[in-house]
Order: C-alpha cells, then structure tokens, then sequence
C-alpha cells in the first residue's frame, strides 16, 4: 500500500506488526508517526496557496474563537492541567483570540493590506531594497514559530509604493500556517501582482523551532529561501542586491 506516495509492506488488515498496533489503513502506529515526521521535517509544502477549505470563512470570527477556546480547554485537560488554577484557567481563551486576531490572522483575506500605488515622478530607475523586515510565522507541521528576517527589492515599472506597505505585505503572508518556501513565493508573487513587474526578488532567513526546540534540537543553523524575478534573475543584478543585503544595517 501507498501513504502520501510512500510505499509499505505493511499488512492491509489492521493487524499488529511486530507488537505495534496497526492504523485502520494497515501501517502500524509507529511507521505512520515516522512517516509523518519525515515528512514534516523535509519542510515542504503541497502547493503555492495556503491549504484552505471552502468553507473557511462561514463561521464569523466569534464563533471560531468560542469553538478553539473549547477544543483547546480539552487538549489541555487530557494533558493533566489544572484549570481551576488562576494562571491557567483562561488561557484557552486566550488562545483562541491569539490565533484568530493575531497569529493566524492572514488566513482571511479581508486583512489583506491595500498598497497604495504612486507615480514615480522621480525616474528612479534602480533598484529599491528594504532590508531586515521581521518575520513572524508558524511552521505549519508543528505550529511553533519561525522568526527571522525578510529582504525585499523591487524595480518600478513607472510606479512606487511606499515602503511600509513592504512590510504589511510580508507580515500578511506570514500571519498564517506556514513553510519558508511557500511564504518566499507569496510574497513575491503579491508584489509582483502590485507593482506590475517581474523585477522582484525575495530573500528570507529564518530560525525554525520545529528544528531548534524538537528533533534536532539545533539552535544553530537558519534556513534561507530566495526568489529572483525579471532584471533580478540576471547575475550582475542579484549579485548588487545580494552586496546590499550583506552590508551592516544602519543603527539609530
């Protein structure tokens, strides 16, 4: 049989193997949780688009704060929490309105930012970088953080944006469930769209906690993604940005 295109001997009757208990498909419990793992631990991801049902916006966001708050007091009970604590009792509620007003926030597309667009009446025809933007997101196979820094830079097509709307497009894409990659490539491609041109490059560095916290445990290594678009494919180009972005930021 076949899990997520991974082949198994395993029995396809549910069956114990190896004084492992079986899952309904047949893979023993234990095999399954290795294959999730590697899988997650590869980091990668299905499609460019965030993985959303349909229906994900048919419950107002009340609802879906009332209903997480419930679910999340359960996760907590069956871990043998307390919650008649003082300290404890409302972080169920607490962490329902983090995930769905703060967190995980750019799922919904009504908080998408609206760059506003201006003339570049200047004819400035270089490059323009915006280095060392904050990025907060949350690995979306272990739902901890990662934290790191995204380096944007565009060449206008004869319109200019300004320069916070950079980092509100950044933060958008990564108020959500996320891989490195895919959060690269949304950026990119929403800038794209904006500034109707190709010459857009994208650089992300980031420490993953998935990696730093579990597993591993590394605190070390950081993950760097990058996309290159239009003018910036070429090498002399990226190779100016790229000196940009190595260069000490400025300190006030």
């Amino acid at each position: 049989m076949k899990l997520n295109g991974t082949s198994s001997n395993t029995p396809s009757n549910g069956q114990a193997v190896n004084g492992h208990p079986a899952n309904p498909v047949g893979m023993p419990a234990w095999e399954v949780d290795e294959l999730v793992d590697e899988i997650g631990d590869a980091h990668g991801a299905a499609s460019v688009d965030t993985p959303m049902r349909a229906d994900a916006f048919a419950m107002d966001d009340d609802l879906k704060i009332d209903l997480i708050e419930e679910h999340f007091r359960e996760i907590m009970t069956i871990m043998g929490l307390d919650l008649t604590d003082d300290s404890l009792k409302g972080s169920p509620r607490r962490v329902a309105k983090m995930y769905i007003n703060e967190i995980f926030s750019g799922l919904n597309p009504a908080n998408k930012p609206k760059p506003t667009l201006f003339d570049n009446k200047f004819g400035y025809d270089e490059m323009l970088v915006e280095k060392d933007i904050t990025v907060q997101t949350y690995c979306e196979h272990h739902f901890v953080p990662i934290l790191g820094k995204a380096h944007v830079a565009y060449i206008s097509s004869g319109k200019v944006i300004g320069l916070s709307k950079l980092n509100r497009v950044v933060e958008y894409f990564s108020k959500r469930p996320q891989v490195q990659e895919r959060l690269t490539i949304q950026i990119a491609d929403e800038l794209k769209r904006v500034l109707e041109t190709e010459d857009v490059a994208v650089i992300i560095d980031a420490k993953h906690l998935c990696v730093s916290t579990r597993g591993i445990r590394d605190i070390n290594s950081s993950t760097v993604t990058s996309s290159y678009s239009g003018k910036f494919a070429e090498d002399a180009t990226k190779q100016e940005l790229l000196r940009y972005v190595s260069q000490p930021s400025v300190t006030i």
